[in-house]
């Protein structure tokens, strides 16, 4: 999708881990591996939103203006930095998302244009780390959300459990088994 930047979130501390995830394996490839190939097949541009010295070898890196911030300030860092309209972010340990659910994802953020965000909901749960975010000046903006519900995912052939993320040696264990 031409106006479309992807960014995935690579900055955290992984403490539940043990060991950084994005370097953490999965059948072979590491996490931040898998992901920067998923984005780059839905976007023509992807940065990775870390540290410079951990990421500098994988490609475009924007480190966080507020670092130690959480997720939110990794968002902040990415749309800050984007120079497109939508903004795919995602986290780097969501090995399970798939390019057309990513695909789907976009064109659904670019079908409605007043939505800032674009998200899916499954198991009750908003999948901000996995979402469209427009670039926009929030002051001047009024915010409507686009909400893809876990019913219209099931609708579409796409699985709630794409969605399930790897913060444990145990979960990337099971992961492994998938």
């Amino acid at each position: 999708m031409a106006d479309l930047t992807a960014f995935v979130l690579a900055g955290g501390h992984s403490s539940r881990m043990g060991s950084d995830k994005a370097f953490v394996e999965l059948e072979g490839k590491p996490l931040l591996t898998r992901m920067l190939a998923l984005a780059s097949a839905v976007a023509l541009e992807v940065g990775i939103v870390g540290s410079k010295s951990k990421f500098g070898d994988y490609g475009r890196v924007i480190e966080d203006e507020f670092p130690d911030h959480g997720p939110l300030a990794g968002i902040h860092a990415a749309l800050r930095s984007s120079s497109t309209d939508l903004n795919l972010i995602l986290a780097v340990d969501m090995p399970f998302l798939e390019m057309d659910f990513l695909r789907y994802l976009a064109e659904q953020a670019a079908a409605k244009q007043s939505a800032v965000v674009t998200l899916p909901r499954a198991q009750g749960n908003w999948q901000t780390l996995c979402a469209v975010y427009r670039k926009i000046d929030p002051l001047f903006s009024k915010v409507e959300v686009r909400a893809i519900e876990e019913a219209e995912l099931r609708k579409q052939n796409f699985s709630p459990a794409m969605f399930r993320n790897l913060n444990t040696p145990e979960e990337l264990q099971q992961a492994s088994k998938i």
